[in-house]
């Protein structure tokens, strides 16, 4: 005979959903679409989902608005992205439009030409010796899976590719 025993809970609710989201929090920062999301993926109830979150807003420790600035810096500084790919990933994950613009707006122009052209810099060792056209043609397709502007790519495929 095989006994199949149900796994007993000795903690409520609340606890348990604040044992997860501090778990995941302590990876990375989260948006709270993200985390209402994997709160729910665990079978949390909605209005214990509604209660953290609230909690978690209130203490400081969920905040839509720092993360889309972390992470608007993070990919902006470091991957060298540009603005449509990161407005891409924030809207992914569940960041409003509002707030994403005005962590966008942080990202100047000339930072968004500057890693562009670090981009562009770094590419283009790997286009030498191809004809010019296949080494403009892929190199703008480099800098637009980025997410840069079409403006952006033409003024830094002239710039790199002028020989």
């Amino acid at each position: 005979m095989v006994w199949i025993l149900k796994p007993v809970r000795s903690i409520s609710d609340l606890d348990f959903a604040r044992k997860v989201a501090l778990d995941l929090l302590s990876v990375r920062p989260r948006s709270e679409a993200e985390l209402r999301t994997a709160l729910a993926k665990k079978n949390v109830p909605s209005d214990v989902v509604d209660d953290l979150c609230a909690r978690f807003r209130e203490v400081g420790l969920l905040d839509d608005a720092a993360f889309a600035a972390t992470l608007v810096t993070s990919r902006s500084e470091f991957s060298k992205r540009g603005k449509y790919r990161i407005r891409q990933e924030l809207r992914e994950k569940g960041v409003s439009d509002d707030v994403a613009e005005e962590a966008l707006a942080e990202v100047s122009g000339d930072d968004e030409l500057t890693a562009a052209r670090a981009v562009a810099a770094k590419r283009s060792r790997a286009l030498e010796g191809l004809e010019r056209h296949v080494a403009q043609r892929r190199l703008a397709g480099t800098l637009a899976r980025r997410g840069f502007s079409p403006d952006v790519v033409m003024q830094v495929v002239k710039e790199t590719l002028i020989s």
